[in-house]
């Protein structure tokens, strides 16, 4: 007996139905991305391991997908490694490749290698797959897409302002209202780091302090410890947890705190700019709103952070996020180039809209009319006048089998066709044709010659 085939865990398969709801949502935000100028750009699936390696933290590297190299590669790893049967050592010998990890890092590495191409600023967007292996779980796959739009080679924090009103633009289109784009500078987190004495510490502070919303404040402060953070540290990093207020109160308090800090009093100052530029241009359905513990994990960060949650009573994790990162290039070879960008999560944007019935009732209609099969001659017709409509934009398609007219009728039905045209002996002979809306049971009758008429009665 064959074996049941199965799929690696954290991938799937798609339905018509399911690809026609995330075609939906690709289709709003390319649309978006375009509307605010940015140009779209494609990256291999897999890039040089080197690539990859040492820009995501350590946590970050865990998670890269490695490809085996091709051949014989067991061959090239040397008895004493081989035996030590460490990881570490052995995987260089064997993997010169990876799954690419996110966009941004192969993003970088693009404009390093066609720099003398770009017409800088360049505003960039990308639609593609990334891989990561971490554990499955509701809205977190091994293999998901990210739609990312990025700006390189200039500092201007009106680029901040555009993302945050990106990110507007899209959630509005969607249907989305009530999402916080919640935003943070890790120049404040590294002027929080100084004000603790724990500068040397501070990319263990910072991912510690961004599971804040996730494991709470008592496990925080536990890993924190556990990282070498002294009780000390911590205690005076206390105001940070329960730190109120709208974003200028917040910022008021945070310019006391970090009052001799030049880095932290620089973040506190970039978040007023934006936050006073966004209030002055107004949003449509988001809300942006200041996290003093907002980190997130990358540790190529430099500047604003973003990250965007659901609406309040949807049980589901970020939704987006992004920031400002002044030398990702440099890591290439590239100094002084300053880039920022957002991604948008197409996954759990999906499971969102989902839950709120926010996908378009005639989303899941993939045809607009059926021509029945009553024969060889009548098919003759059909496909005849089926060319016509597609001609003129509609979705339409013929049944391929000459059966039982009760067998087409339930096709129709299973794929939510709301007409059927139907081309019989009698009507063939008459010239004629039959619609028959399938949601009231009305039919009609009208001449193939009057294509104008036909089109008119295929309207809902």
């Amino acid at each position: 007996m064959a074996q049941k085939p199965s799929i690696p865990k954290g991938t799937r398969d798609f339905s018509p139905q399911e690809l026609a709801k995330r075609n939906y949502i690709f289709d709003i935000i390319k649309n978006q991305f375009e509307l605010f100028g940015f140009q779209p750009i494609e990256t291999p699936s897999f890039e040089n391991s080197d690539t990859l390696l040492g820009k995501y933290g350590d946590e970050g590297d865990r998670l890269i997908f490695k490809i085996l190299n091709s051949g014989d590669f067991i061959s090239k790893v040397d008895d004493i490694t081989y035996s030590s049967k460490n990881s570490t050592s052995i995987a260089p010998k064997i993997t010169e490749k990876a799954l690419r990890y996110d966009l941004t890092v192969p993003f970088a590495r693009y404009v390093v290698m066609h720099q003398n191409d770009i017409d800088f600023p360049f505003k960039r967007y990308q639609i593609q797959p990334v891989w990561r292996a971490d554990r499955p779980q509701k809205g977190r796959f091994r293999e998901f897409y990210q739609c990312d739009a990025d700006v390189v080679g200039a500092n201007s924090l009106l680029q901040e302002v555009e993302l945050v009103q990106l990110y507007d633009a899209v959630f509005n289109s969607l249907g989305l209202k009530g999402t916080t784009i919640k935003i943070n500078n890790r120049k404040i987190l590294s002027g929080i780091a100084e004000f603790i004495g724990a500068q040397h510490l501070l990319v263990d502070f910072t991912v510690a302090l961004d599971k804040l919303d996730k494991i709470g404040e008592a496990k925080v402060k536990e890993e924190m410890l556990g990282k070498g953070i002294s009780e000390l540290a911590i205690q005076k990093a206390a105001p940070l947890f329960s730190m109120s207020g709208n974003a200028a109160e917040q910022l008021n308090q945070l310019e006391v705190l970090l009052t001799d800090s030049e880095i932290g009093l620089a973040g506190v100052n970039e978040l007023r700019e934006i936050s006073n530029t966004v209030t002055e241009l107004g949003l449509k359905s988001a809300n942006l709103a200041l996290d003093v513990t907002l980190a997130r994990g990358l540790n190529y960060y430099t500047g604003a952070i973003f990250e965007v949650s659901a609406p309040e009573g949807v049980q589901m994790g970020s939704i987006g996020g992004g920031g400002r990162y002044d030398d990702l290039t440099g890591i290439f070879g590239l100094k002084d180039v300053s880039g920022v960008g957002i991604s948008f999560g197409l996954d759990r944007i999906y499971l969102v809209l989902e839950e709120l019935g926010l996908f378009p009732a005639e989303i899941n209609q993939s045809l607009q009319v059926l021509c029945l099969n009553f024969g060889e001659k009548e098919s003759l017709a059909a496909l005849k006048l089926i060319g016509k409509l597609r001609e003129r934009g509609l979705k339409a398609d013929f049944y391929p089998s000459n059966t039982k007219v009760q067998k087409q009728f339930k096709y129709a039905d299973k794929r939510n066709v709301p007409f059927v045209i139907l081309i019989g002996q009698k009507e063939l002979e008459t010239g004629k044709c039959i619609v028959k809306n399938m949601k009231t049971g009305e039919q009609s009758s009208y001449s193939l010659d009057t294509l104008d008429a036909i089109i008119d009665s295929l309207k809902l």
